[in-house]
């Protein structure tokens, strides 16, 4: 946004001024993996990188997309957790329904993502200043609580598959006008979730992605920038934890949020010293296992808004090395993949910025 003149604020990553610009978020691109397989990605590796970035914590998906969106820490923009406490009840932010109960419930009406995420975003303050925004990500999202919470602004353009994704990215840079456009693909992540990352898959999804970003910028018009980062990275996990058949992990505690790799642990009243001191005992080295005071305070989230205190858990939990808290019965799904991520360590929290011009 600077680069197409808006004052926004000095930052060490510095783009050239353009009349339009692009950002492509590849879900779970991290920075480490890229290295490790550039011979499958060769013109990404070829691109000039102005990171690594660190994404903020926990490092997952709805997290930092709500960073990007609205360029602010998860503790200002209030996005805490896959899952997180809000109003007394965890709130599943890809979804935007209830967790933890046997039938989800929608909550884009009582628990409004416009409520749940105030700031304004990014592109709604490009669109005020006139320039041209578009949204470009999978048709499902569109109007999801996800996207109205960390993206909206602008018009959204719904895709089905690379070809249409790479089509509408272009369209959306043509023209004399200013314009801004956020593009997202997903698939990279569901390869390192399901087959884990690095596995054939997801090598054969980046030589996708790899093909994706060549032909965006081979099309792109003059005066255009296309920026390429990710939202983490990912760790194949195989030292297990369950925390929905371990009775130790689940004495005191009230609700359970967070993904695999961050958990955000609400105790019931005056339980939380105890449940604090369960995990420590559980986990071990395994994972760091603080009160949310201590977590708040030493800034794993960033500056905290006074309002979003109460969705940090009373004891907030970050793995170590290949550990997983999974939730088998409330979370079947992504517990039994080997690809996690949500953590602080760099191969979570690292991503690139590969910058390409027309």
């Amino acid at each position: 946004m600077r680069a197409l003149g808006m004052p926004e604020p000095a930052s060490d990553l510095v783009v050239e001024p353009v009349r339009a610009a692009a950002l492509l978020l590849v879900d779970g691109l991290g920075s480490e993996l890229l290295a490790a397989h550039a011979a499958d990605a060769p013109f990404l590796a070829s691109l000039a990188d102005a990171g690594p970035v660190t994404v903020g914590f926990p490092s997952s998906t709805s997290i930092s997309l709500a960073s990007v969106g609205t360029g602010l820490p998860p503790g200002a923009h209030g996005l805490l957790g896959i899952t997180f406490r809000v109003d007394g009840e965890l709130l599943d932010s890809l979804k935007w329904t209830s967790h933890g109960v046997d039938r989800p419930v929608d909550l884009r009406e009582s628990r409004p993502p416009e409520t749940v995420q105030p700031t304004p975003t990014a592109l709604e303050r490009a669109s005020a200043a006139g320039i041209g925004v578009t949204v470009v990500s999978n048709q499902v999202f569109r109007g999801s609580g996800l996207t109205r919470a960390a993206l909206r602004g602008g018009r959204y353009r719904g895709v089905h598959a690379l070809g249409d994704l790479a089509v509408e990215v272009i369209a959306a840079l043509a023209g004399p006008e200013r314009r801004l456009c956020y593009g997202y693909h997903a698939d990279l992540d569901a390869m390192g979730h399901l087959h884990g990352p690095g596995s054939l898959a997801w090598r054969i999804q980046l030589a996708q992605v790899d093909r994706l970003a060549q032909r965006i910028v081979e099309n792109l018009p003059p005066g255009a920038v296309l920026a390429i980062t990710g939202d983490h990275g990912m760790v194949h996990a195989d030292r297990i934890f369950d925390a929905d058949t371990d009775e130790a992990l689940q004495h005191g505690v009230l609700l359970l949020g967070g993904d695999a790799r961050a958990r955000h642990v609400y105790a019931r009243p005056g339980a939380a010293d105890d449940v604090l001191a369960a995990w420590r005992a559980v986990l071990r080295d395994d994972a760091w296992v603080v009160p949310g005071e201590q977590a708040v305070a030493e800034g794993w989230f960033g500056p905290v808004a006074p309002g979003m205190r109460d969705r940090v858990g009373d004891v907030v939990v970050a793995a170590r090395g290949t550990a997983a808290v999974i939730r088998s019965g409330a979370e079947p799904l992504i517990s039994r993949m080997p690809g996690q991520h949500g953590s602080l360590t760099s191969a979570e929290q690292l991503v690139p910025l590969l910058l390409a011009t027309g």
